[in-house]
């Protein structure tokens, strides 16, 4: 009897939407995937409930899918480990962007091998490299006085006070200083009353 074919995807945040890696998988496999496996966490997470899954559902002889390396794995290590212990069990792992196909580890191309190696430590120097470059643009806009980091947000306490103070007729740009965050910040906090005050 056939395997399955397995759609694995990950995003980083709540935020980020899968539906980019789905449509990419499915466009691929020609078919819908018999069973997906989503995360919404970062790669070098140890917390990855799907990836944990998804690991103890497959079978021998089922397909994996996945878009890219990196959706797997955030480290070469990672990667290598996981893409093994997969093909020992009889699985095999398509990654489409990188265009690489692995199956169980007696039959593994060894050029494949050294291709999903290589092509993971490239992965993870580029993502190292973008950290650099973010930190250093980060200290520039702090040295030029433009970067203030992310707006604080304001505990439900602090929101409740905000609006006394509103009542008691405190200007809001007052208010706003006082708990040390930007009006926007206070007026989103207070539902979007953005009249300046």
């Amino acid at each position: 009897m056939p395997g399955q074919v397995i759609g694995y995807v990950r995003v980083s945040t709540m935020d980020q939407n899968p539906e980019r890696q789905i449509n990419a998988i499915r466009a691929a496999v020609g078919v819908d995937a018999d069973r997906w496996f989503t995360d919404q966490a970062s790669g070098s997470s140890a917390a990855r409930p799907a990836l944990a899954a998804m690991l103890d559902h497959v079978r021998d002889q089922d397909v994996i899918v996945i878009a890219s390396m990196d959706r797997l794995a955030r480290s070469v290590v990672d990667l290598d480990q996981l893409v093994t212990r997969l093909t020992d069990r009889g699985v095999t792992v398509r990654f489409l962007k990188e265009g690489l196909t692995f199956q169980t580890s007696g039959q593994a191309d060894p050029l494949a091998v050294f291709q999903l190696q290589i092509m993971g430590a490239f992965a993870q120097l580029e993502r190292a490299l973008i950290r650099d470059r973010q930190r250093e643009g980060i200290e520039a806009a702090k040295a030029r006085g433009v970067y203030h980091g992310r707006s604080r947000r304001l505990t439900a306490e602090q929101v409740t006070l905000a609006r006394a103070d509103i009542d008691a007729g405190v200007p809001k740009t007052v208010i706003a200083r006082r708990l040390g965050v930007a009006r926007q910040t206070l007026y989103d906090a207070l539902g979007g009353t953005t009249h300046a005050t």
